[in-house]
């Protein structure tokens, strides 16, 4: 049976534990400077999906993911032994995509920007293509006073 609203919960104190055992218990140096920015457990509450960032190059990344596939089974148990659950998730950790994203989007805003800014340039210059009133007008038909003069 799915209770979702029991997964969340479970969730959030697996986040707040793994947190606080890799801030305080994890000494290995490979680890990197690491923010768990998520976690998600499924409806039946046997997996739970950590997703982290790491703060520093690439080098770091790496390193940091080594070193928390090697801590993941006293990680496992750290959880373990603070839920109230009748079974230990297992755990994955998942590198997030947050700041790759987020340069992704600031870059696209710089180019839109950019554009907007071509295009007000363009239209101080822009004249129109046809007349300034383009819609048409019923014209108005003046007679002559000569054709009047000749009946």
């Amino acid at each position: 049976m799915v209770d979702a609203a029991r997964a969340a919960k479970m969730a959030d104190r697996i986040k707040v534990i793994v947190a606080k055992t890799l801030e305080r218990g994890v000494k290995d140096p490979r680890m990197g400077f690491v923010t768990i920015t998520d976690v998600r457990v499924t409806g039946d509450l046997q997996h739970a999906s950590i997703f982290y960032t790491v703060y520093g190059s690439d080098q770091e990344r790496v390193d940091t993911a080594a070193a928390l596939k090697s801590a993941t089974g006293m990680l496992r148990s750290e959880v373990g032994k603070n839920i109230t659950a009748r079974l230990t998730p297992s755990l994955e950790f998942i590198a997030d995509g947050i700041p790759e994203n987020a340069a992704l989007i600031d870059s696209l805003l710089t180019e839109a920007a950019a554009r907007d800014a071509a295009v007000e340039s363009l239209k101080a210059t822009a004249q129109y293509a046809g007349d300034e009133d383009p819609y048409v007008k019923p014209r108005v038909i003046v007679e002559d006073e000569d054709d009047l003069d000749e009946d």
